[in-house]
């Protein structure tokens, strides 16, 4: 058992029921189609990973890693899993921060599964951020955060309204109000938006090996562009 559990936060890939914005750009079957791929992408980079790796899953369902497995096959899914739980984005992540707290971990980095280029070097830099900050966010460039890290399951969820731009400046200032020191990584592209889509095809043209298994679907799907 690592002292470092790696979290990311994930729904099951379901037509018509993930990336519900980034679908009425694209539709449901290449919406679908992309998510699988960032999940693919991040099992590949994160079969080997030095934490112990869990998938934070909605909705609650019976099987759901080895539904997952078998839906991602022949990739292997690596890690544990276990069920997002609470009323809403809030409280779901601040409690799967006091599951893996209660089990024992020293410290908790916490991603989405819509940043399929995340690297295992910005993992790292979480980690070692966490040696003299009690709150690690990885600044999305729509003012949000694609992470966030913390030894202690330190509520700065809650009242805070998710999905708007305001999210990481809140979330600092509310840190920040219980005393907690707060350390800023850079900042990273994720995916909520036709326009964020575009954004990352246009990178992954570029850089095919940042996310080589949603740079070819993307290819793929771009007629639905």
């Amino acid at each position: 058992m690592s002292d470092t559990a790696l979290l990311i936060m994930t729904r099951y890939p379901e037509k018509g029921k993930v990336k519900t914005r980034l679908a009425r750009g694209i539709g449901d079957e290449a919406t679908l189609q992309v998510y699988q791929a960032f999940l693919i992408d991040l099992a590949l980079r994160f079969k080997e990973t030095t934490s112990d790796l869990y998938w934070v899953y909605t909705p609650a369902m019976p099987g759901f890693h080895a539904a997952l497995a078998e839906l991602i096959a022949p990739v292997h899914l690596p890690g544990s899993s276990f069920p997002q739980q609470g009323a809403d984005l809030g409280e779901r992540l601040l409690e799967a921060f006091r599951t893996i707290h209660a089990q024992g971990y020293r410290a908790a980095v916490l991603i989405g599964s819509d940043s399929p280029h995340i690297s295992e070097d910005t993992i790292s830099q979480a980690m070692q951020a966490m040696e003299h900050a009690d709150v690690v966010l990885g600044p999305s460039v729509d003012g949000g955060y694609y992470l966030i890290a913390m030894r202690q399951p330190h509520d700065v969820f809650t009242d805070i309204p998710m999905s708007t731009d305001a999210v990481l400046r809140l979330t600092v200032e509310k840190a920040q109000e219980q005393g907690l020191r707060v350390q800023l990584l850079e900042p990273l592209l994720d995916i909520d938006e036709h326009v964020d889509l575009l954004t990352l095809a246009q990178m992954l043209e570029e850089e095919p090996d940042l996310a080589p298994i949603t740079a070819a679907c993307l290819a793929q799907v771009k007629k639905e562009f």
